[in-house]
């Protein structure tokens, strides 16, 4: 991409929302999807020659695509960081018809491609892009021919551990190719704000690019029209227009909505703006854009309010994968898991650390979840992708986005901006993760790091006072970059595109960024592990919002926000268990932080957050022989912490608790429940072992003394006036005898691009699921369904996942298939090592 074209789309651009197909066809107007019909190919050394692309070793395939994924764990090459997979450079080539029209301009779009991608049309460079998370696209009319054209791009990822997670590689997100009449409204050129709004009214303005590629000039007819959900005409203007050859200009429509229906968590209502361009009674230009109508505020002293209604955000920061589909995460596989999270009362996603999918707003939009969207985790200076915090190891397969920051920070963002911006969904723009530790000066200021501290970070609060914490910043070097300068200057970009939200960071030493001018660039601070600051950082800060940006999915940091009106809330660290961040863990590939594991099944801590999180009742039953139980039962009878107080400073990783009832006869076992029910009675084969109130935990966990005895646990949870709520049940597995199949959906769109999810769990004769002893699956399916692959959700198993073998975990797993464009009815069957088989059937159609 070069400069010039760069500055120039920068100018004016338009989010495309016309009707898409999945033929590689043009219309005078419009996106089409041009995902199908790739050709891939790896590059195996650094020469490159003609018959590099003539010969027939290039493998077909539809994108989105990430190769790193399909590679084995390989603990030997592969680094920690991003899981154990592998990078290296790729090469795509598709060929395509076009049949030219001098009066239309064709440009081809890339939602993200990781990373340093270089893109050809019929041998002419059109341009480079680095960043492997933003946006990008090329005008590619000149180059393109009357028939036959071929696309080449080229992605270098041989700096496979240029970051602290998985990135994945290639051609991961979607790609289009648009068409637009020369008299148009460019791509991502539209933006809908709100801003007033009333119960009775919404005004609906409507900023619009409008350009002329012809050298004559054009007199026109702009329509700004808005359908309700029902696809009806609520509002309608219409205003003639002209602008001289080769120009652009932007213009503003408003239209007024009565009675308007506002987007919302519970209700996330949306409208679309239909903006159209009308010459002489014909329409050259159309552009459909959902957005939803409401307010959101940031206040001081209580909160976050959305449609002037208080809230705490409830939120999870979330990496972009998927699991064994690894960075080419199909939309249905983010539904489910997304889902999972709406369930236990998750309201919020933070895109941790990195602009997201198109298509993963799309859903925060449909699904009603707020989000912060996340722009950099790397500014001027690089961080160690191996170690976070110590900054002190950098080498060739290590050097991430720091290598291009200065000269495409602002493309990266803005692209970024103008393609997200209508997303109701969005309510915060943050310009950066952790930045603090990249700067030197800055963990010097905080007095916490020298040879005479001895507290702990995470706890603690600053050992010195904030007058001593300037003075130590102020006669410090500077350094080449100062950290509140480059924060000004993305904050200030960001307001230039968009006002209509706040913007934030993620800082992990807020005691110096509150005093070095950082915070002087944010609406909102957020902390990072820093919960133990909130009254100090109200206290001595008062004039902006704080909120937790990272915290621990652990009680006690929802009970420090829960305490405190003016915390807004927090986005826990993580929704989903992430590949990578697991330097010389091996064979640990992925980091254990989330509420869900890597296959997206529910964890312990994921239960815990539900009873926080949601006001249906609700219980989950864990188990612990004494032993390896973080509790014991002192002499009267209460169950104490084994390390007194290890609650209130439990981090990252849930403590280990069983979900099975199996164990050898009498022995001493803990049994933990979680709930929101105020009172519970637990049984063993029928026999009440007791009934306790909730209030009695500090730790909100119930807990019983039970020596084991094969049979049902079922607990009973009750009102504090003592009404029965719900109940759950814990059973003792048998022998192995069957597997229990199930399935997300019975049937899939033959699109190619519909999932399905098997989940296969080892059941008893009783049908009790066996967690506690695994098996191995092998699943068989017709040619008619693509296997995308298998998982277990176990962070250290390092099977690999381009298979249709897979052991147990707690005795089930994932299978993953997608649809093809063939349509009829299949059945997949999974078989055990030992014999056992079942099936279950699908219909594509």
């Amino acid at each position: 991409m070069t400069k010039t074209f760069i500055a120039l789309m920068l100018l004016a651009l338009v989010q495309i929302g016309c009707k898409t197909s999945s033929q590689d066809t043009l219309r005078d107007f419009g996106s089409i999807d041009f995902n199908k019909s790739w050709e891939f190919k790896l590059q195996e050394n650094d020469t490159i020659t003609p018959t590099f692309f003539t010969n027939q070793d290039w493998r077909s395939l539809n994108l989105p695509h990430d190769w790193s994924v399909e590679f084995p764990f390989d603990s030997i090459q592969g680094e920690g960081a991003t899981g154990y997979l592998l990078g290296g450079i790729g090469w795509y080539k598709k060929s395509f018809d076009r049949k030219t029209n001098p009066e239309t301009n064709t440009y081809i779009l890339f939602d993200g491609v990781y990373n340093n991608s270089e893109v050809w049309l019929n041998e002419m460079s059109l341009g480079k892009h680095p960043y492997g998370y933003s946006p990008f696209f090329y005008n590619i009319t000149d180059h393109l021919k009357n028939g036959a054209n071929t696309v080449k791009v080229k992605v270098d990822h041989s700096r496979y551990a240029d970051s602290r997670w998985y990135t994945g590689s290639g051609i991961y997100r979607n790609v289009k190719l648009i068409t637009k009449h020369k008299l148009h409204i460019p791509i991502w050129g539209t933006f809908i704000t709100t801003p007033k709004i009333t119960e009775d009214n919404a005004l609906i303005q409507n900023q619009i690019t409008l350009k002329n590629d012809f050298k004559d000039a054009q007199q026109f007819d702009v329509i700004f029209t808005v359908l309700n959900e029902n696809g009806d005409t609520v509002t309608s203007t219409r205003q003639k227009e002209s602008l001289e050859g080769l120009t652009e200009k932007s213009i503003t429509l408003k239209n007024s909505i009565t009675s308007p229906h506002l987007w919302d968590i519970d209700n996330p209502y949306r409208y679309t703006a239909i903006t159209q361009i009308v010459k002489e009674e014909k329409l050259v230009d159309e552009n459909k854009t959902p957005f939803g109508i409401r307010t959101i505020k940031f206040d001081v002293d209580h909160g976050f309010f959305l449609n002037g209604k208080n809230h705490k955000i409830k939120g999870v920061c979330l990496h972009h994968d998927g699991g064994l589909v690894g960075a080419a995460v199909p939309k249905a596989v983010w539904r489910r898991r997304l889902q999972h999270l709406k369930d236990a009362g998750t309201n919020a996603i933070r895109a941790a650390h990195n602009p997201p999918s198109e298509e993963f707003l799309d859903l925060c939009d449909e699904m009603g979840f707020l989000v912060q969207n996340e722009f950099f985790d790397e500014w001027d200076n690089p961080k160690d992708k191996r170690l976070n915090m110590h900054e002190r190891s950098e080498d060739y397969i290590t050097r991430g986005y720091t290598e291009h920051f200065q000269d495409w920070a602002e493309i990266d963002l803005k692209t970024t901006m103008l393609r997200d911006r209508n997303h109701p969904s969005i309510i915060q723009w943050s310009i950066g993760n952790e930045i603090e530790w990249t700067y030197p000066r800055y963990a010097h200021a905080t007095g916490f790091f020298n040879m005479d501290w001895s507290g702990n970070y995470f706890w603690s609060e600053p050992p010195i006072p904030p007058s001593e914490i300037k003075e130590r910043y102020d006669e410090s070097e500077k350094g080449k970059y100062v950290l509140a300068e480059t924060a000004a200057k993305l904050s200030r970009w960001t307001k230039e595109m968009d006002t209509t939200r706040y913007v934030t960071a993620n800082c992990i030493l807020p005691s110096a960024s509150h005093l070095t001018g950082y915070a002087d660039a944010l609406d909102v601070i957020g902390y990072s592990y820093r919960r133990v600051l909130y009254d100090y950082g109200h206290t001595n800060y008062p004039d902006i919002p704080i909120m937790g940006t990272e915290n621990l999915v652990q009680w006690h940091e929802w009970k420090a926000i829960q305490e405190r009106p003016f915390i807004s809330g927090t986005f826990l660290w993580t929704g989903i268990d992430y590949m990578g961040e697991s330097n010389k863990k091996w064979p640990q590939k992925a980091t254990q932080s989330g509420m869900l594991d890597v296959a997206g099944f529910k964890k312990p801590s994921y239960h815990m957050m539900k009873t926080l999180w949601n006001e249906k009742p609700h219980i989950f039953i864990g188990t612990q022989t004494s032993e390896k139980s973080q509790y014991k039962v002192n002499p009267d009878g209460s169950i104490v912490e084994k390390k007194p107080g290890q609650w209130q400073k439990a981090l990252w990783q849930w403590h280990d608790v069983n979900t099975h009832w199996n164990y050898p006869v009498n022995t001493t076992t803990i049994v933990e429940l979680y709930s929101n029910c105020q009172k519970i009675e637990l049984f063993l084969n029928d026999t009440s072992l007791g009934k306790k109130q909730l209030s009695d935990f500090e730790d909100r966990i119930f807990k019983w003394e039970v020596p084991f005895s094969a049979g049902t646990l079922k607990a009973i949870g009750y009102s504090q006036e003592g009404r029965k709520l719900t109940e759950q049940t814990l059973h003792t597995a048998g022998k192995m005898e069957a597997i229990e199949l199930s399935i997300d959906t019975q049937t899939l769109v033959a699109d190619g691009y519909d999932v399905a999810h098997i989940v296969a769990q080892l059941v008893d004769g009783n049908n009790n699921p066996i967690r506690h002893t695994d098996g191995v699956i092998t699943f068989t399916l017709p040619e008619e369904l693509k296997l995308l692959g298998v998982d277990n959700g176990s962070a250290t198993s390092t099977q690999p996942y381009q298979s249709n073998t897979v052991t147990t975990n707690l005795g089930r797993c994932l299978l993953l298939v997608q649809s093809t464009e063939t349509k009829g009815d299949f059945t997949i069957e999974a078989t055990t090592s030992n014999g056992l088989k079942a099936s279950i059937p699908i219909n594509v159609n």
